[in-house]
Order: structure tokens, then sequence, then C-alpha cells
């Protein structure tokens, strides 16, 4: 399925920012993210917009940037607010979650964020609703407006009020974008977002001038089913590795997704570009 998209004929930039790693309650660490990215997608930026947290974004930046990849991390975080789900892009420190969407949406741009609403209109609580997106983009102060909306996510949440959500994009002027919501190393690039040029920058600029398209295509019913199957053995392994890591007083827990990660407290060890052997502890580095 193709949403807006310009009519250039220079190749346009591919990006999904919407991913879920093993640090929230996606099942893939970013190291496996960004090999399959960069082996299996033609995908320029991808988001890693863990639910409540950037750790994982953080030390995918920053492993990205050590390896040169091709493939340039945003980082970004699904946020909950009492409003609906936010999706936080170009962050550099978590946001609380549970305030209202409005003081939510501000909190991002402090940041010099960008704030999109996540699967908006369906009728739950995750979604935010049309009358509250038409509130905010009316309001005289622009720290409380949207930058976009992901018009498509691939998703029951998304399916539902596809339609309706690209409708009320044209309606308000707003930029579009389209994420696949992926859990699973397969649902990479479900969904995506062009936009002139190919660098992460060049994506912000698109999505303020409003030069975004969105393209994806629905999951099946099965594949959803797989999905939950493969996270709810992911969730009994967590709960095993915490309860090790508590009983044996080893300073590990479960594993958030990156080197590092099963350490408690958890922290990013950036591996030595010069020697990939080196132990793990040699070489610590915040991102």
């Amino acid at each position: 399925m193709n949403g807006h998209d310009r009519p250039d004929t220079v190749r346009l930039g591919r990006a999904d920012l919407h991913i879920h790693t093993l640090a929230s309650d996606g099942v893939a660490s970013i190291e496996e993210i960004l090999d399959h990215v960069e082996r299996n997608t033609d995908l320029d930026v991808i988001g890693i917009s863990d639910h409540e947290r950037v750790d994982a974004g953080l030390a995918a930046r920053a492993l990205a940037r050590a390896r040169d990849s091709r493939v340039e991390v945003i980082v970004g975080e699904e946020i909950t607010t009492r409003g609906g789900h936010l999706l936080a892009l170009f962050l550099q420190e978590r946001i609380r979650p549970l305030q209202s969407l409005r003081a939510t949406i501000a909190a991002v741009h402090e940041q010099g964020g960008l704030a999109i609403a996540a699967h908006p209109l369906a009728p739950y609580p995750i979604c935010a609703s049309g009358r509250s997106i038409r509130r905010f983009q009316a309001d005289p102060d622009p720290r409380f407006h949207l930058d976009a909306l992901e018009a498509f996510n691939p998703t029951t949440a998304g399916r539902t009020h596809h339609a309706q959500t690209v409708r009320l994009a044209d309606e308000l002027r707003m930029a579009t974008t389209g994420g696949s919501d992926a859990h699973l190393l397969e649902a990479i690039a479900t969904g995506y977002t062009t936009f002139p040029g190919h660098t992460a920058e060049d994506l912000r600029q698109a999505i303020l001038e409003h030069r975004t398209g969105w393209h994806g295509e629905f999951w099946t019913f099965g594949f959803q089913v797989v999905m939950y199957g493969r996270q709810l053995r992911k969730y009994s392994r967590d709960i095993r590795d915490d309860l090790r890591g508590a009983l044996l007083r080893n300073g590990t827990g479960r594993d958030l997704g990156y080197p590092g990660g099963n350490l408690r407290p958890p922290r990013f060890i950036e591996p030595r570009a010069s020697d990939e052997e080196a132990a793990p502890g040699e070489q610590e580095a915040s991102p």
C-alpha cells in the first residue's frame, strides 16, 4: 500500500520509525536489528522507539556509528500518556510516562524532538482521539502541536482507522509517517516513511516541511499470533533471568538487548573497533 509520495525521479529515503527491542516488548537485540536492517532491507534510517525507555536506542545509535553503518539510528520512545501513545523522535533522555498528552508533546519539543501520534483514532486507551488532535493543532502555542500522524501502522490498532487517519491528516494539513511497530525482525519495514534525502536530518526536515510519504502492508492475524507467542516466551525468560540474578546476587538480570544490558545497573559497553575480542567490561561508555 502506498501513501502520499512526491513525484521525484531521484530515489527517496526510507525510514522505519517504530521499532521495539528486547529492552521493552520486542524479541530482538540491537545488534540483531542492525544486522537485519543492513542485510535484508533498503532502509536508510531507523527509529528505536521502545516503550518508556531510550537506553537501547542510545546504545543502537552508538553501535551504528562505531560500525560506520550505512543505516542511521534515531533515538525514539513510545510514551504512554493519559491521552494515548505518543511516538517521540530525536530524543536524548527518557520522558516520564502517564502525563497528559499535551504535557508530553511539550516535553518532547523541549528536547528538540518531534512528537507523532502513534496509531491514532482507534477507540482504545492507547490511541489519541481525533477530538484531542484537532484541539492540539488549533492551539495558538506551537509547543503543543503534534508534528505528524502515524498514518500507516500495520497492526490491528493501525488497520482499523487507517483511512480516517489519512483523511484527518489531510484535513489538518499535517505531515504523515509510516512505521512497522516491529517487535520481530521479520516485521521491520512492513511499514515505512519515504522522504527526500537519505539522512536522519533530511527526515526531520521532511516531517517539518510535510514532505513525507507512508507505505506498508498490514499484518495477517496469523502473523500477530506468532508475534504474541514469541513475546510470551521472552517474558518467561525475562522473569527467569531476573529471579536468577536476584537469587545469585551476581549483578545480572534480564537481557535488555545491548552489550552490558544484562548487568545491574545496566550500562552500554561499547566494543572497541580495534579489538572485537576485548573482554566485557574493559571499555564502558555511556551513550
